[in-house]
């Protein structure tokens, strides 16, 4: 798109001048010009009063037949050999997408010997697996996937690919998009088929969550999206499904990895490894102080689980960004949740509203979190804590 400005209809007003967010408009021999500033954001269209300013849309050719694109495929990421839970939850919803479209759902995993997890795809919906080994994809490596992914895409043609947004997936899904011509909406946190058009609706926050905007790919294909981790459930393997496996042969060579991994070190725990996590105990402002977080750290422990924050912890640096729960942190979905002198701030709710028990600890009996909350004590934090943690020790100790 353009912005373009018909110099014998301008009448030299200025008025487009002021009204520039940008300041990329001067006035040049009485006539409006429009500078390499702009972003074509439009205001100035709406005000000229002769409509000598308009905006102008060049369409592009598309070259590809989307007839040719058939399936839906959920990309399903690994470390260490195990597959990531969002991989699952992605199958259990692609199952829905493929059945709604009358399409065939295919699993795609890239790693080093992965076969086994090819079967514990198909138990979990998939109809067929696509399936590349090799040593090159022992860790994940941004050139090595992204050749591998694209090659897929361009031999078999999926018509909609689901990705899990996770960092592994945030980065491999935009250099994907780009290489295949194609739209990609992250973050996504619904899904669904648009009636009219029969395309996926890819719904998402925007404007910091304060809207959720419904994003469909009418031109291009693949459709593709990224998806938050744990709004999903996971579904119930069946293990007598069949489904087929394709082995695809790996086509990267050595000097197409520009990269290489020196050491690994392991900075995150179990402790902070939310999305992965059954149990998360996490804590807010009402745990006073950071070296309350001591508490929230030895629940956690004695239970299991994961430790996670609220943003007004992580923005006051008690706590690193890695274990926020919320709209701007992480989705999570745990069969337990301790909310810890946590308000309940919508933005925070929408982070771990998918856990199968919230238990909530405040002292204020009106916090908001008590109205999503299965289990409510309404106390001090550092006194009710200590107790809990006191009462799990002697039942593990039984």
């Amino acid at each position: 798109m353009a912005v373009e400005v018909n110099k014998e209809e301008c009448i030299g007003c200025s008025v487009c001048v002021s009204t520039c967010p940008f300041g990329a408009i001067v006035m040049e021999d009485g006539k409006a010009v429009i500078t390499d500033a702009c972003t074509v954001c439009g205001a100035c269209v709406d005000v000229c009063p002769v409509s000598a300013i308009t905006l102008k849309v060049e369409k592009k050719e598309i070259s590809i037949n989307k007839a040719d694109y058939k399936g839906v495929w959920v990309y399903i990421e690994q470390g260490d050999g195990q597959a990531r839970h969002v991989g699952y939850e992605l199958l259990n919803e692609g199952r829905k997408l493929a059945d709604e479209m009358d399409e065939e759902l295919s699993g795609i995993i890239i790693g080093d010997q992965v076969e086994h997890l090819a079967q514990e795809a198909i138990a979990r919906g998939a109809d067929k697996v696509y399936l590349v080994q090799g040593a090159e994809f022992s860790h994940y490596s941004t050139d090595a996937y992204t050749i591998t992914l694209t090659d897929l895409i361009h031999t078999y043609k999926p018509a909609v690919i689901l990705m899990g947004a996770t960092n592994d997936g945030r980065d491999l899904g935009p250099r994907v998009a780009c290489r295949v011509g194609t739209g990609l909406t992250a973050d996504c946190t619904k899904l669904s088929i648009d009636e009219t058009t029969g395309l996926v609706a890819w719904t998402r926050p925007a404007f910091g969550g304060n809207i959720m905007a419904t994003i469909l790919c009418p031109d291009h294909r693949p459709q593709m999206g990224t998806i938050r981790p744990n709004v999903f459930k996971r579904p119930v393997p069946d293990y007598s499904r069949i489904g087929e496996v394709v082995q695809v042969a790996s086509k990267v060579k050595t000097e197409d990895i520009r990269t290489k991994l020196i050491d690994v070190l392991r900075v995150c725990t179990a402790s902070c490894n939310l999305e992965e996590a059954d149990i998360i105990v996490s804590g807010g402002r009402g745990m006073n102080k950071p070296e309350s977080f001591a508490l929230i750290e030895e629940l956690a422990n004695v239970l299991g689980g994961a430790v996670g924050a609220s943003r007004a912890v992580v923005d006051a640096g008690w706590k690193p960004a890695l274990h926020q729960v919320g709209q701007t942190g992480k989705t999570v979905g745990p069969k337990v949740y301790f909310a810890c002198g946590i308000s309940g701030a919508i933005q925070h709710v929408a982070g771990m509203s998918s856990s199968d028990i919230v238990i909530a600890i405040n002292k204020d009996p009106d916090a908001p979190i008590f109205k999503i909350a299965n289990y409510g004590i309404v106390g001090d934090v550092m006194e009710v804590i200590p107790a809990l943690i006191e009462e799990f020790k002697k039942i593990k100790a039984v």
